[in-house]
């Protein structure tokens, strides 16, 4: 997939939740989280967030080719306490998947250090000089026609992270045009979505859940 080919999807705005401090849309497959270089990539989930919600401010982001849910905060305050949150891995995130195959056993981890692939970018790979340290935890869902549904629990935020470690294992996730090859690629979409969060409310630190079915 290129920037040349940039056609996001035309949705309404999917708001799982909002108050005061803090706004959670399911951001559909395709669509940047923010804007990319040059106006042919101003289209995003914050500019479309920006024109209901004027204030709303980035706090993490996902990969155009992924789907699910999203967080904005709607004051600085609110920015910094759940930046900080990220970054402490203190958000709780749970990814539904496709992969390629037949992964085995149940559950296991990943634990390979990512960096950016400079000749290739924005590709990453792993990287045991250089790469930083990146863990994804996986539980097998099903197998499905020679492919299986994971839940995956990244304990690190790196970019790429969950489709880099899904190569790795042999097991590329269904549609990644980025990372996976031959009849793996051959799907009408990246097949990863942001299933679940938890988090503390930025005001005050009750414990908040959310959800968003895969539409896949």
């Amino acid at each position: 997939m290129t920037d040349a080919i940039y056609a996001p999807p035309d949705e309404p705005l999917n708001i799982v939740h909002v108050d005061p401090h803090l706004l959670v849309l399911n951001k559909p497959a395709g669509l940047l989280s923010v804007p990319g270089k040059g106006e042919h990539l101003a289209d995003c989930l914050i500019a479309r967030a920006q024109k209901v919600y004027p204030e709303a401010l980035l706090v993490h982001r996902l990969d155009r080719d992924t789907s699910g849910l999203i967080v904005f905060a709607l004051t600085k305050a609110a920015q910094r306490v759940l930046s900080l949150a990220f970054e402490e891995r203190r958000v709780k995130k749970v990814y539904v998947a496709r992969l390629w195959g037949e992964l085995a056993p149940k559950t296991g981890t990943v634990d390979l250090p990512l960096t950016v692939d400079w000749p290739n970018r924005p590709l990453q790979h792993v990287n045991f000089e250089t790469g930083r340290p990146a863990v994804t935890d996986w539980r097998v869902v099903r197998h499905e026609e020679g492919t299986t549904r994971v839940r995956l629990m990244p304990q690190t935020g790196r970019s790429h992270q969950l489709r880099v470690h899904m190569k790795e294992l042999g097991h590329p996730i269904l549609g990644d045009p980025f990372y996976a090859t031959g009849a793996a690629r051959d799907f009408p979409r990246l097949m990863l979505h942001a299933e679940s969060l938890k988090l503390n409310h930025p005001d005050g630190g009750r414990g908040l859940a959310f959800s968003a079915p895969a539409p896949f």
